[in-house]
């Protein structure tokens, strides 16, 4: 039986481990054997945990293969994170965590390879691009992979051991680090170049590109392969991770430092009226207020906190499930809108 449902499953943790003193990895099991997993290498699904007696969903890559019969993540302790070090410290075997149908549209599915790629990683951003890579491996695919990743160390390198044996036992894998400490090539506060990926990838014109990474990283590496000319019909990159401090009207990117004022947020359905501040996200407020709204990927992605700005105004930074008209009615992603002025919000 494979995976398709949509909505949550409720799975079991049947494995954990360190990967980095601050990264662990977990499997995800179903409680029957005939069920295997099917999704697109490199997508995420938001995992619902619970953390005293409320469930929090977060969004993270699968780093397992489509047709496995558990799903497996690794998540990286975020300062001050609620779930991130829930998931570290306090998750254990044998504790339930739902999962929703896996989405996203960085995937080799969708991305399709030519028959060079050159996959571009930076810290946790490793993930996604792995799954894709031990698919294409799994497969016996006739893709010649450079694989490029950025780390602090050796020691704070996700899946290390993985990709120096695959580095040391794979003809059409090739692995370049760098690394910040003495034990790798140095490179400067962590931001690739133009001049390394020359240095480093010398035909990466000839290849499909795969990034993945902190959002300034990744602006840092699409900004240098334009600046190469690079075809960027061939670039693909993970989006589900928002920039913090910065949001999007008509396709411009602006600061949103403003003077903190104090806003009204009602929702008359359900007799909720509070006060909330000026730029801060709608989701919070509704959260607060104890508004039954759905968050799960928390990264404007699934659409699951749709609604409706009746009155007043916020400022999006992502519309990815809405349709021209959805917008044109009101419609908005909670987690992605800024709270302007007083508003009004329906669920729907």
């Amino acid at each position: 039986m494979a995976w398709s449902q949509s909505g949550a499953v409720a799975l079991t943790c049947t494995k954990k481990w360190f990967e980095t003193p601050d990264s662990v990895t977990f499997e995800l099991s179903p409680n029957r054997h005939d069920v295997t997993f099917q999704f697109k290498p490199g997508q995420f699904s938001s995992l619902g945990f619970d953390i005293e007696g409320n469930k929090h969903f977060r969004a993270y890559s699968i780093s397992s293969k489509p047709g496995d019969s558990s799903l497996r993540f690794t998540v990286k302790r975020v300062s001050n994170g609620l779930v991130s070090n829930h998931v570290v410290e306090q998750l254990e075997v044998g504790q339930r965590v739902e999962a929703m149908t896996p989405v996203g549209q960085f995937n080799n599915v969708d991305c399709i390879p030519q028959e060079k790629v050159l996959m571009i990683s930076a810290g946790c951003g490793i993930t996604p691009v792995m799954s894709m890579v031990d698919d294409w491996l799994a497969n016996n695919a006739h893709v010649d992979i450079e694989f490029l990743h950025l780390a602090k160390s050796k020691q704070d390198t996700i899946y290390f051991n993985k990709i120096s044996e695959l580095n040391d036992t794979v003809d059409n894998f090739n692995l370049k680090m760098l690394l910040e400490d003495s034990s790798g090539t140095e490179y400067p506060q962590g931001v690739i170049s133009l001049e390394w990926l020359l240095k480093l990838v010398a035909d990466f014109h000839d290849r499909t590109i795969y990034l993945c990474g902190p959002t300034g990283f990744m602006e840092v590496v699409k900004s240098a392969l334009e600046q190469a000319d690079f075809d960027m019909s061939h670039f693909h990159q993970e989006s589900f991770t928002p920039a913090e401090s910065q949001h999007i009207t008509d396709g411009t990117v602006t600061d949103v430092t403003q003077d903190v004022t104090s806003v009204k947020v009602m929702v008359p359905d359900f007799g909720v009226e509070l006060d909330a501040e000026a730029g801060s996200l709608l989701l919070d407020a509704l959260e607060k207020g104890g508004v039954p709204v759905i968050a799960a990927c928390r990264s404007g992605i699934c659409g699951s906190c749709k609604c409706k700005v009746k009155v007043g105004q916020v400022q999006s930074s992502s519309t990815e499930t809405l349709t021209a008209a959805d917008v044109e009615n009101g419609f908005v992603l909670a987690c992605s809108s800024q709270i302007k002025t007083d508003v009004e919000v329906a669920l729907n």
